[in-house]
């Protein structure tokens, strides 16, 4: 984790040298600061002779003259640490800030790398967190508590040191209680982690029901479950609270016990100082800065014991990010790969089997070609492997046995960002985005100009509506765009797929769920989104493939029909029993 922490910083060492440079000098003002006040006790007041630095400067038997250096020098040292402080503060927060913003872009993209595979096991609300919760208690501690540690040991260290010149004796009587504090803080370090650990979880867990609610808050409503999801969110919730309770009573143990070591060291050495300055052992002078000393290094003591809690805090955001970061779920990628040349569009499925899971096949042997603009029907009931099938021409997975070529290149050898620019989706539900109606058209072609983007809308039929919206292609559509009809939606997500311009296109289901006007609309932006183009059409109404130039008929991963609609409704297989209950119906 250490060696992690010192990679992110690593891009900013220039400011890393300047806080540091800083630092020593806001540490050798802190060290500084009681020695004008020593001066006035001792060499004012007393007649004791002024340290030698001092009298190399000045006139050293005038105290006037002391008394105007120890003031000058309180407000050049408060000046110089204050300025000091100021910079640190500054450039440490600016690394912090940076550091979370690179963490955030490498752990997002990360995620846009992994297969699908991982996303069918893991729930977004734990990777929302780690973009979040967890980077910033990682830029937290770099911005304060990382600062603040660097700056506290250094300083225990100095004073530690000008504390033995001093007095060893006292020193060491001040120490005892050191050995106490180090055990009870590494005792405490692990009961905080796993506190924190407990914490993070729960607060995931949270943010995955709220996801979960609102965003399917129509089905919510739909079945009046709202009493049910509030009774969810508020079980989590108190799981939550009291994890976050424990945590914070284990934490609140730090201060009050190391403050009561810290009372016990002090009295020791009042008790002990006061004894020598009775006996002529010591000035009241040298016993004023020892104790301010001991009061200073007392408190950075009492910081570092609290540190541990920012740590253990960072040290999970860091577990986290770490765990997301090192997950190695991503396609293989051939090192000799090349950017797919698609000549024609002609896609072959060559015995291909696929499995989710090593105990069941998806997909058996699956071998099939599609050849250069032609349209495919996949039909079959559910779980027989429709979606998977076109799942793998984009190779959002790869198959287990076989191979997809694609005019007769193994989609294995290309790179990803070529192959999937050439496959362009129009699904059963379009996905929008909260942005103007003419960037979610665009978005699978973000550089396309204007005339591009009302040219795609207009072959999609989804012009006329567009002008009628308040903004026209300005205006805003909300997140799924909920204020869209399906028709409208199915309608952009078309003009997004004929902006893209890709060889090869995948639909499944376009128009279900249309009313008969919004289905017209739509199979008219089909048929012009289909000239020239490679097709795939899942279906269940077997209408919307009627005209496909293959239809091909799935039971259990395998194809066990194929043909054109009318010979398989003479052939009297499932194909036809499929038929006959959509007739019915």
């Amino acid at each position: 984790m250490f060696r992690f922490a010192i990679q992110l910083v690593r891009p900013y060492w220039r400011w890393v040298i300047l806080v540091l440079l800083a630092m020593l000098i806001e540490i050798a003002m802190s060290l500084a600061s009681p020695w004008p006040l020593k001066i006035v006790l001792d060499s004012v007041f007393a007649s004791i002779p002024a340290p030698a630095p001092v009298r190399w400067l000045l006139d050293a038997d005038q105290p006037f003259a002391l008394l105007n250096f120890a003031v000058v020098a309180t407000v050049a040292i408060a000046l110089l640490q204050a300025a000091s402080a100021y910079l640190n503060a500054y450039f440490t927060v600016s690394i912090g800030q940076w550091v979370a913003h690179d963490l955030r872009q490498s752990v997002y993209a990360h995620l846009q790398r992994l297969s699908m595979s991982y996303y069918d096991r893991q729930q977004t609300g734990p990777l929302i967190s780690t973009i979040t919760d967890d980077i910033n208690s990682v830029q937290d501690f770099v911005s304060t508590s990382l600062l603040d540690l660097l700056i506290d040991s250094l300083t225990v260290v100095g004073m530690i040191a000008v504390m033995l010149w001093l007095n060893w004796r006292f020193t060491l009587v001040a120490l005892a209680v050191m050995p106490l504090v180090v055990v009870f803080v590494y005792r405490l370090r692990e009961v905080i982690k796993r506190a924190t650990h407990d914490v993070r979880r729960r607060q995931s867990e949270l943010v995955s029901i709220v996801q979960e609610g609102l965003g399917a808050i129509r089905v919510v409503k739909a079945f009046g479950q709202g009493a049910f999801e509030r009774e969810r969110l508020s079980a989590k919730s108190r799981e939550s609270v009291e994890a976050a309770l424990y945590a914070r009573r284990v934490r609140s143990l730090l201060g009050p016990v190391v403050t009561v070591f810290v009372a016990i060291g002090t009295a020791a050495v009042l008790w002990f100082g006061a004894h020598e300055v009775l006996d002529g052992a010591m000035t009241a002078g040298a016993l004023v800065v020892f104790l301010n000393y001991l009061g200073r290094l007392f408190r950075p003591i009492q910081s570092l014991a609290r540190a541990g809690t920012s740590i253990a805090q960072a040290a999970v955001g860091l577990e986290r990010v770490r765990a997301v970061l090192d997950t190695d779920e991503r396609l293989p990628r051939s090192p000799h790969a090349q950017a797919l040349r698609v000549t024609a569009g002609r896609v072959e499925f060559h015995a291909v089997s696929f499995a989710y899971t090593p105990e069941r096949l998806v997909l058996d042997e699956v071998s099939l070609v599609a050849e250069p603009g032609q349209v495919i029907g996949l039909v079959g009931s559910s779980g027989s492997g429709k979606s998977t099938l076109v799942s793998l021409i984009p190779r959002f997975y790869d198959p287990v046995q076989g191979y997809v070529s694609i005019d007769g290149q193994d989609i294995r050898q290309v790179t990803i960002r070529s192959l999937r620019r050439q496959v362009a989706f129009v699904l059963q539900e379009t996905q929008l985005f909260f942005a103007p109606v003419w960037q979610n058209i665009a978005y699978g072609k973000p550089e396309a100009t204007r005339d591009e983007i009302i040219e795609a809308a207009r072959l999609a039929q989804a012009h006329a509506f567009i002008e009628s919206l308040p903004e026209g292609y300005d205006t805003m559509v909300g997140q799924g765009g909920i204020q869209l009809s399906g028709g409208q939606r199915q309608r952009i997500g078309i003009a997004r797929a004929i902006l893209r311009d890709s060889r090869i296109l995948i639909m499944d289901e376009p128009s279900s769920g249309l009313d008969p006007e919004s289905e017209h609309l739509v199979f008219e932006g089909l048929r012009n989104l289909q000239r020239g183009r490679t097709t795939f059409i899942i279906a269940h109404r077997l209408s919307t493939i009627r005209n496909a130039d293959c239809i091909l008929v799935l039971d259990q991963g395998r194809i066990v029909e194929h043909g054109r609609h009318d010979e398989l409704v003479a052939l009297g297989g499932l194909y036809a029993r499929m038929q006959q209950l959509q007739d019915t119906d």
